[in-house]
């Protein structure tokens, strides 16, 4: 085994290698880029070595810097994660020919998956079902066209190197594959210098389901049951579970068989991902090989309680699998949500900034990588297996929450990397019991300072067709075509909400009835009546009397009557917190409360299952002059080109004195690897350039003025 290993990446996944190295007595050795100085990763770190400046391409994807730092540190062997160099088989092979040992597969079997046009080939002749198409690079836009017709629309116009969505179209007649295969084929030259398309039949309602594998090097390989990742984001995944809700035992099988004989066609070792597309007749089809740990490798370990990257490490290390294929258990329901910083409600436009308030929910269960208890005595195959990760922590035991993050309170989302804050697992004792331990991590998950995409989360596990498991790839697009808006998340009781915010309010008065040297009959004194306002789109309609009764300060219990009904909430709530627990009518509950947001130091935002209410609780002769304040317009912004995010300005492609016709290209703005161009909504002349190329941008900044 080794002694010492180097991560050769950063975040989330940095942190989750080091907690299993340091479970397993194993060193570790980070690396940082200069925006990484102060990461949690290189805090947990035994050591750490600089790298270079903060773009990626100058740091996490310089291979000799990293093979450098490892020879430097004594490690002897490199884990590069996901994403970077982790399926880089030029990388791969360059640390082994360096003497060190890569934590990942052989650079063959990288390199016989890496081509999308070969690895279908591969998959074909290893008896893998192939989607019917064509897998030779095609040379003209008319032989595309031919193809198409002969396959049958629809189809899948693809590039070889393609990935990320980039280099996709799909067609549904001649038309369609003629323009397709020209836009397909320029987008793959500037995106990956190769300009190799590919076209294949469309699976219609597809869904995108994986099976995890692990193989080591004396040949045995299995497979790890399914994940179901069909819940995507213009190709990203968003929510992923296992098992999948939808495949029969029989598919399950199928599958599972197909992706161990392809990874032994490639002499695979290591953890890896074999993704199939199946079609709602539960046909399915080779999509690719991920040779790689993936991001949503946490659901695998909770139903069949391994840790991936154990298993790795020891794999690498030229040990044996501990277990057989019929030794691989499947328990209960895991589901994992991507914690994006990324603004739902402007179109997820990246939010980069500081994390003024970063505190997850409570972790009920043992994340891989912690240390966990002597194991029971029974032995493999018995009715309740060992737990490699642990019999439980506190009362979650196997069922829980875990949060694989690389961030830490105070800390820092740089604009140069992706914008994954963190993973929420839950492992639940089936799905329905996942979705509601789910729902309510996600209330309990505070992040301040930049944006998050819990309401969106929050939205999609609470829609009836995702609860009842009927979905496929293009969920979110039909179901949130507009975009996504605060009121596409209907609270199932909005009076609760406005029940909260009386309660919060009547606590804060509480306090300052109680605050000692008031003037003898001027002090405090609080009564029971109250008017809450909603503010905002979403609060448009509240304008409700409401009753605070029974008010406990010791308890912290009243009781609130609302035109919706009664609530009875006790909370221990301290009145800084930003979450909030408690019972409602003895139902336990988790939210969170914001006071002084939207210029408003009155305003107290309540957020809970995803809607987010913004009111004023006011007394009723307050709530009556309020009516009668003049309405302030916002300042009109229109003459102006604001920065719709955080970011750096990478171009500004107009000057003073300028005419600008109406969609003419107008600055350029990076962040979290998206480009983000700003286009004049209409015709006019520039006035005054207000932020020049290089200066990293707020929210709302304004770029360019008009005349």
């Amino acid at each position: 085994m080794f002694d010492k290993i180097l991560i050769a990446n950063r975040g989330e996944i940095a942190c989750r290698v080091i907690l299993t190295a340091r479970k397993m007595g194993i060193q570790t050795v980070a690396v940082y880029s200069d925006a990484d100085k102060d990461a949690r990763h290189v805090e947990l770190a035994d050591e750490a070595v600089n790298i270079g400046p903060a773009p990626s391409r100058d740091s996490y994807l310089q291979a000799d810097r990293i093979i450098a730092a490892a020879k430097q540190t004594g490690a002897q062997a490199i884990h590069p994660g996901y994403g970077f160099l982790s399926e880089n088989a030029g990388f791969a092979r360059r640390v082994e020919e360096e003497g060190l040992v890569f934590i990942g597969p052989k650079h063959y079997s990288i390199a016989a998956m890496g081509d999308k046009i070969e690895s279908k080939k591969l998959a074909g002749a290893a008896g893998v079902n192939c989607i019917p198409g064509v897998n030779d690079a095609i040379e003209t836009a008319e032989k595309a066209v031919e193809i198409a017709k002969g396959i049958g629309y629809p189809v899948m116009i693809k590039a070889s190197a393609g990935g990320g969505g980039k280099g996709l179209r799909v067609a549904f007649n001649d038309k369609e594959a003629l323009e397709g295969f020209t836009s397909c084929r320029n987008e793959a030259r500037n995106s990956f210098g190769d300009d190799r398309v590919f076209i294949e039949k469309f699976v219609e309602e597809p869904r995108h389901i994986e099976i995890q594998l692990i193989g080591d090097s004396h040949g045995n390989v299995i497979y790890l049951n399914e994940r179901e990742c069909s819940i995507q984001r213009r190709h990203q995944k968003v929510i992923e579970e296992a098992p999948s809700p939808f495949i029969s035992e029989a598919t399950r099988k199928a599958m599972g068989e197909q992706a161990v004989a392809l990874a032994k066609a490639v002499r695979y070792e290591s953890a890896g991902t074999v993704e199939f597309v199946v079609g709602k007749d539960q046909s399915f089809y080779f999509l690719e090989m991920n040779t790689r740990l993936q991001v949503e490798h946490p659901v695998t370990e909770c139903i069949t309680g391994l840790d991936l990257v154990e298993l790795m490490i020891r794999v690498a290390a030229g040990e044996k699998l501990p277990l057989a294929q019929k030794d691989v258990q499947r328990k209960g329901w895991a589901i994992e949500c991507r914690i994006n910083a990324e603004d739902p409600f402007r179109n997820f436009l990246p939010s980069t900034g500081r994390l003024v308030r970063f505190q997850p929910p409570r972790e009920t269960m043992f994340a891989a990588g912690e240390p966990s208890p002597q194991p029971s005595p029974k032995g493999r195959g018995s009715e309740s297996p060992p737990h490699p990760l642990g019999e439980g922590r506190g009362e979650g035991g196997f069922y829980g929450v875990r949060v694989d993050t690389g961030v830490q309170d105070g800390g820092e989302i740089p604009m140069f990397y992706d914008s994954m804050i963190a993973k929420l697992i839950v492992h639940g004792t089936d799905r329905l019991d996942a979705i509601a331990k789910m729902r309510e991590a996600l209330n309990s998950f505070v992040i301040r300072g930049v944006s998050s995409n819990i309401p969106f989360q929050a939205a999609l596990l609470a829609h009836p067709k995702f609860v009842a498991g009927d979905f496929n790839t293009g969920f979110i697009a039909e179901n949130y075509a507009q975009g996504f808006r605060a009121e596409d998340v209907p609270h199932d009781d909005a009076g609760f909400l406005v029940a909260l915010a009386a309660y919060v309010n009547r606590r804060l008065l509480g306090r300052a009835a109680g605050i000692s040297g008031q003037l003898p009959g001027h002090g405090v004194t609080v009564a029971e009546e109250f008017v809450v306002i909603g503010l905002g789109e979403a609060g448009k309609n509240i304008h409700e009397a409401v009753t605070v009764r029974d008010y406990q300060a010791k308890s912290g219990s009243s009781r609130i009557e609302t035109g919706a009904g009664s609530y009875e909430i006790c909370s221990s709530w301290h009145l800084g917190g930003a979450r909030i627990r408690g019972t409602v009518n003895g139902q336990p509950f988790a939210a969170q409360v914001e006071r002084g947001v939207g210029r408003n130091p009155l305003a107290i935002r309540i957020a809970h299952n995803g809607t987010r209410l913004d009111t004023l609780v006011l007394s009723p002769r307050a709530a009556q002059l309020h009516a009668l304040m003049p309405y302030k317009a916002p300042p009109d912004m229109s003459r102006f080109v604001l920065s719709p995010m955080p970011g750096l300005l990478v171009e500004v492609a107009v000057q003073p004195g300028q005419k600008v016709q109406a969609g003419e290209r107008v600055a350029v703005i990076e962040a979290m690897k998206m480009e983000n161009v700003l286009f004049a909504t209409a015709d006019g002349v520039v006035g005054k350039v207000l932020a020049g190329k290089g200066e990293s941008l707020s929210v709302d900044q304004p770029i360019v003025e008009f005349v």
